[in-house]
Order: C-alpha cells, then structure tokens, then sequence
C-alpha cells in the first residue's frame, strides 16, 4: 500500500471511531482508487454499506473482497448475513456454509445458517446448525430457543421438551417463549412465576 493510501486508511478508520460513516466509505473508496488491491479496505466498505441497507453496492464490494482474501471466514459470514437481510436464504446459506467450512467455531455462522434453513424450512440442517452453534455457545438462549423450534417443526416433543427444561435453567424467558410457540402448554408450570412479556 503506497503512503497516500495508508493515510486515506488511517482517516476512514477515524471515521468509523467517530461514527461518520459518509466520511468512512469517502475515505476507503479514496484508498481503492490509489490501491485496488487493498483487501482490507475492499471489507471495511462493503461492511459500511451493507450496515446502511446499500446491499445493491455492498455485495460487489464484499465479492471483491473474497476475490482479493478468499478464506477470510468473517467476510463470508458477513456476505451471508447481507443475503439474510435482503430475504434471500439460499444465497445467504451458501455464504454461512462457507464460512463454517473455513472456521468451524463461528457460532454466529453457525447459527445464521439455521436460521436460512428454517426460513426455507429445512429442518434437518437447522437443526444441525443450531447443535453446532450450542456446542461453541452453550449460554446462547436464542440458539437452543430456536434449535427447539427446529425439534418442534421436526415433530420430536422429547427434544422439545429437553431444551426448555435446560433453557429454564438459565434463560427462563427464553424457556417460556419455546413453551408458547412450541405449543407445550404442559410445561407452562415450570415458568409460572414469569410475568408475560
């Protein structure tokens, strides 16, 4: 990187510290044009787009990046978090599988991969994320929440019924939930002194 594109760097970097996101990409899209080749600045100004909803810029921009860093597992994770955004399961899968691949312990991965699974209602592999994301994060209520969805949707009440008896352990409102959306009005008593939310 020549010394104007460092500096240009430097000053987004501030920018971002500041929060003066205009001002941030400014800079970065100054530093790509005196070095296409920063993968660096390629990442930070597809994550500031694609943090103000500019998927339509973004998603080139998080391409080029892989492109430049091909097994940086955050960019991917970050590309298929843009793809769960616009509603686009599929693609953002895609994204999170490889992520997973490159990384194997980036629960958020993990967990934004059963997320797309569900929402295409492929139980099985959410089901299979979720488990993977527990494992990393045991204290992640909305994992196991959603895991026991997953178990609801695969009409298996004894995993249901294992992961509010352990999320009433530790994240009681979490407990409660799965016990409404799951339907198990039979464990109901086990969160009775919850006030509803």
């Amino acid at each position: 990187m020549n010394l104007e594109a460092w500096r240009c760097h430097l000053r987004a970097r501030l920018y971002e510290f500041l929060r003066r996101p205009d001002k941030a990409m400014a800079e970065y899209r100054t530093v790509l044009e005196l070095d296409p080749s920063s993968a660096r600045a390629t990442r930070a100004l597809a994550f500031l787009l694609a943090s103000r909803g500019q998927y339509a810029e973004a998603e080139p921009c998080f391409h080029a990046a892989l492109r430049l860093e091909p097994q940086r597992a955050t960019t991917w994770f970050n590309l298929g978090f843009m793809h769960d955004k616009q509603r686009e399961p599929a693609k953002a899968i895609e994204a999170f599988r490889e992520a997973v691949r490159l990384k194997p312990g980036l629960d958020r991965a993990w967990y934004g991969l059963g997320l797309s699974a569900t929402r295409l209602e492929r139980y099985d592999e959410a089901t299979q994320a979720f488990e993977h994301a527990v494992q990393i994060d045991p204290m992640n209520g909305h994992a196991w929440y959603q895991l026991g969805m997953a178990y609801h949707h695969r009409h298996n009440p004894d995993k249901v019924r294992g992961i509010i008896e352990h999320l009433n352990r530790f994240e009681r409102h979490h407990a409660r939930r799965l016990i409404i959306d799951a339907q198990r009005v039979d464990l109901m008593h086990l969160v009775a002194d919850l006030k509803s939310s």
